[in-house]
């Protein structure tokens, strides 16, 4: 039997659309933490280079739930909206790695749209100076979790809000489709500083998903940016 270790999960079918050498028969599908993930029988050989694996067999596939990822109870998206520092990022994407020192605590806003969907206003230091981009994240059935799709990645991703005080703290971790569970947890402050014990909780949830101790990051606040405080 061979073990294949998913790299791109289809975030619209719940699994990943597998392409195996003809040679492999049979194969048990693992994360990289070799938790089991699907299990494929018996494969025919094929003349052709890769065998693409029909959109049928690969529903067969019983996909792991992941139980301990749940959104804040009860999420209310009008109480979180306003003003957010993203005071701690935990991402560990080698694509990442040439920008980790250059990485800027900084201040985003968030506004609820009358169809219930949320908005985020991010200002960013870029060789260009400050600016802002803004995200839509799409509601979903579950309060807490939204989607949106990345243009850098071409792939829609979800967002969960995993705990909030709403006054003081945000932990949010962000979907992966590539090689982990989720590609990033981050840490909101509504003010660019946090007390320690969230500081840990944040820290915590980041190790308990995967990443290492050397992913994470409290970066120092990026000075004039945004230039001016929104409604001032």
């Amino acid at each position: 039997m061979t073990t294949v270790i998913c790299h791109h999960k289809s975030p619209q079918l719940d699994f990943c659309p597998l392409i195996l050498p003809p040679d492999w028969l049979e194969a048990m599908w693992v994360d990289q933490q070799q938790r089991p993930i699907c299990f494929l029988p018996h494969l025919p050989r094929s003349t052709m280079r890769f065998t693409v694996v029909p959109v049928a067999m690969a529903m067969l596939c019983v996909m792991a739930i992941h139980a301990d990822v749940k959104p804040q109870k009860d999420f209310n998206l009008q109480k979180f909206t306003g003003k957010w520092y993203r005071v701690g990022l935990a991402y560990d994407s080698p694509g990442f790695a040439p920008y980790r020192d250059k990485l800027k605590a900084t201040m985003g806003i968030i506004t609820q749209t009358p169809d219930g969907h949320a908005n985020l206003t991010m200002w960013e230091l870029s060789p260009l100076g400050c600016q802002s981009l803004t995200y839509q994240y799409n509601k979903t059935s579950v309060p807490g979790e939204f989607i949106y799709f990345s243009t850098r990645h071409n792939i829609e991703k979800d967002i969960t809000v995993v705990d909030t005080d709403y006054t003081d703290y945000a932990l949010v971790l962000k979907y992966k489709v590539f090689n982990r569970e989720y590609t990033q947890v981050a840490l909101y402050g509504r003010t660019p500083r946090v007390r320690n014990n969230i500081l840990q909780k944040f820290k915590a949830l980041a190790l308990s998903q995967g990443l290492s101790k050397e992913s994470i990051l409290i970066p120092p606040l990026a000075e004039n940016c945004p230039i001016t405080e929104p409604g001032e």
